[in-house]
């Protein structure tokens, strides 16, 4: 059981739970188009087993079903996502009528079950064709993106309760395009660079069309690791600052107080777009909420190659089944960290947190008692930011589902609620009856 309850927090404090189209929908049916997903996990060596998204959990059929677990549940919110390759699946041009009625209908079925839509218009399924035109790079990219969130946005966001439109800039800059490890897979500076501010040019082009749309409660979406310095040397230091400054500060700077950081271009700036300081305009179109999602803290030291000259080490804290140190102290920290230093009286929501687990099934159950634990153990942050005075409104787990978790297949299992994915048997695990006990009071 957990210690935590709905009591704990206050009155209007909001719980949701979370996934995104392409790991959970199955992209090979209702006139999806290519992705560029598709197209990395096709390539050997990129993902587990080449494991990809065509079926995942099969959500596009089975979203009633996913939708009663959540609502039975008691969350107050679900937060989802919108494929752009399903909509539209050239990235431009003419939509899919079967996408768009899909997520009509998921809709209307969140409203029926009492759960307020919190939508996401991007959470990384680029369309191939898009890529094809260089993606993330091309800074054309934020005029399609802002023409997708016309479209779909001008069909459903007449009943979202919340939207924001990329999930964690992070990820589709850098881990991306520097790193390699997600879609397109690159590693490039040069690409790196302009993907991270097309990423954030798009992501206000899209606030200012869905306010031409008179649509309210918008708000960004970035995901934040703490950097712990490997030790007290003036070089880990300066790795650990130089690491945070890239993997928060680009972001909430550029979104916040349009500028990024003098720490990330020592090393970008020499490869942004021309005029790149002229686009903080639209970057820094007015949000309502800023949304912080949480799972980990990483040790770094420095290290005598080119830029960015630091190491991720391994940290002698317990881990999650991805390896991830477990340091609940870190969301307590980015949560204030964030309200004092770029959104002062802004609300905030925690819009992801969660675990991967081993999970053990025995018997038709599902026992994942570290889940319980972690989940607890970051709850207690949320309450010791608010009664700090940070104005946390809301927090939602990763995820409602064991789903598709990208380069790394279906082996690790973030879900309240366990999918085999040869039947595509849902069985909520030991976390999801405590979390609903939490929540509603209702025994098992």
């Amino acid at each position: 059981m957990f210690r935590n309850s709905r009591a704990d927090f206050p009155k209007d404090f909001l719980f949701g739970t979370a996934t995104s189209a392409y790991q959970i929908e199955g992209h090979g049916f209702g006139g999806a188009g290519l992705t560029h997903w598709d197209s990395f996990a096709a390539t050997p060596g990129n993902v587990v087993r080449a494991e990809h998204g065509g079926r995942a959990c099969d959500h596009y059929h089975r979203y009633a079903e996913d939708l009663d677990l959540a609502a039975a549940a008691g969350f107050d919110c679900y937060r989802f996502s919108t494929s752009w390759a399903r909509v539209m699946p050239q990235g431009r041009g003419a939509p899919n009528p079967e996408g768009l009625d899909f997520y009509d209908r998921l809709t209307d079925a969140m409203l029926e079950r009492g759960l307020k839509p919190c939508v996401t218009l991007y959470h990384w399924e680029l369309p191939q064709a898009l890529a094809d035109l260089g993606g993330w790079r091309n800074a054309e990219i934020a005029n399609w993106f802002g023409d997708y969130a016309e479209v779909i946005m001008g069909r459903i966001g007449d009943r979202m309760y919340s939207a924001a439109p990329i999930n964690e800039p992070w990820c589709v800059g850098w881990l991306a395009h520097f790193l390699g490890h997600h879609a397109p897979g690159l590693r490039d500076i040069r690409a790196t660079a302009r993907a991270m501010h097309h990423v954030m040019l798009a992501h206000g082009t899209a606030i200012q069309a869905m306010r031409a749309l008179g649509m309210s409660n918008l708000g960004g979406v970035f995901n934040l690791e703490w950097a712990t310095p490997v030790d007290d040397s003036e070089a880990a230091q300066q790795a650990a600052a130089r690491y945070d400054t890239i993997y928060n500060g680009f972001f909430l700077g550029g979104a916040f107080h349009g500028r990024y950081p003098d720490l990330a271009l020592e090393g970008l700036e020499p490869h942004l777009p021309k005029g790149w300081q002229d686009d903080f305009a639209t970057i820094t179109a007015p949000v309502d909420w800023c949304g912080l999602n949480y799972y980990t803290r990483k040790q770094i030291a420095p290290d005598a190659g080119p830029w960015p000259q630091y190491a991720e080490v391994d940290g002698p804290l317990p881990k999650t089944q991805m390896g991830w140190e477990i340091y609940p102290q870190g969301l307590y920290d980015f949560l204030t960290r964030t309200a004092r230093d770029y959104t002062g009286d802004l609300p905030l929501i925690v819009t992801e947190n969660g675990m991967a687990n081993a999970d053990v099934v025995t018997k038709g159950k599902v026992e994942d008692a570290a889940r319980i634990t972690f989940v607890d153990d970051h709850l207690d942050a949320v309450r010791r930011a608010i009664a700090d005075g940070v104005p946390v409104q809301g927090y939602f787990l990763w995820s409602l589902l064991d789903n598709y978790e990208w380069a790394l297949g279906y082996e690790k299992r973030f879900g309240l609620v366990h999918v085999d994915f040869e039947t595509l048997k849902r069985t909520p695990k030991a976390s999801y009856h405590a979390l609903r006990s939490a929540l509603t009071g209702a025994s098992k």
